[in-house]
């Protein structure tokens, strides 16, 4: 079976995010790295 998975950064809006901070708490942590860390996260999701 072959799928694909795409992340954007507002899913982290919804459950399960939401209730660890959201996008806010990611750019806390990561700051202006958090768009290429969500671009290597989907590249890795890609299957």
């Amino acid at each position: 079976m072959v799928f694909s998975i795409h992340f954007e950064k507002e899913d982290l809006n919804y459950t399960p995010f939401d209730a660890h901070g959201g996008i806010g708490k990611m750019y806390e942590l990561f700051g202006d790295e958090m768009e290429a860390i969500i671009d290597e996260l989907n590249e890795a999701l890609a299957v």
